[in-house]
């Protein structure tokens, strides 16, 4: 889907949110649900830099770093992948504690969520590395680059671009796995639908107006991606593997 369509069908979700939030059924829900809407972009955009560190410190490493550190990275994606988020973030918010590390809820959800997608986005990285083509490394030896230099200025601005669909999945399965966080006592979205819910029973206005919120978020990263990526493609042909 290209990005007219998808702007197409933000603009509907909008409009739809917009009128829905003005009408007499679902204004009273609205408020509350905007307040744990903003608690969840805060958490999705902070946990993404996160992952986005973290995943491409780690998948350099397990390339490229020394034995020691490759063994950390690998055994950080491993962990961080073959786990539950959930049982990683109960084991920040409650395990913690009882070796006399108190984390905030908020800390707790952004290192978790944080730290399970950069795991993910460590792979993401690798990849994407290694599927520049053979001839850029041997040209950068030609040039008699060092390695830094080579993935400075030759292989990562390259490996960038077969990075950016990807790494846009995985920060939506990030603001979908926020829900999890009112699990940790947050008031994000998916709280504040829970509790409305529980106190008045009415089950359809909420959760539509929860429905359009996460879409409309998810929409926006994915018009956003699709951008950089139009950005960065630009004058940057893309490696093929020799």
């Amino acid at each position: 889907m290209g990005t007219f369509s998808l702007g197409a069908m933000l603009v509907a979700a909008l409009i739809t949110l917009a009128a829905l939030a003005t009408s007499h059924t679902f204004s009273v829900f609205f408020p509350g649900l905007l307040q744990g809407a903003w608690l969840t972009v805060q958490i999705a955009v902070c946990g993404s830099l996160l992952a986005v560190i973290m995943g491409t410190v780690s998948g350099l490493a397990k390339l490229y770093g020394p034995g020691p550190l490759r063994w950390l990275a690998v055994t950080y994606i491993e962990i961080f992948r073959g786990t539950s988020a959930l049982v990683q973030l109960f084991w920040l918010f409650f395990a913690l504690p009882l070796f006399g590390i108190s984390l905030e809820p908020f800390t707790v959800a952004v290192l978790g969520l944080g730290l399970n997608v950069g795991a993910y986005g460590a792979e993401v990285v690798r990849g994407a590395v290694q599927s520049v083509s053979r001839s850029q490394w041997e040209a950068t030896i030609a040039l008699n680059m060092t390695r830094v230099q080579a993935l400075r200025r030759i292989i990562l601005p390259q490996a960038f671009i077969a990075m950016i669909p990807p790494w846009g999945n995985l920060f939506i399965e990030l603001l979908k796995s926020t829900a999890l966080v009112s699990l940790i006592t947050l008031s994000d979205l998916a709280f504040m639908a829970q509790e409305m819910n529980q106190t008045t029973m009415r089950t359809i206005p909420i959760f539509t107006l929860v429905l359009l919120m996460y879409l409309v978020m998810s929409l926006c990263i994915t018009i956003g991606m699709k951008r950089l990526e139009k950005i960065a493609s630009k004058g940057m042909p893309r490696g093929r593997s020799a």
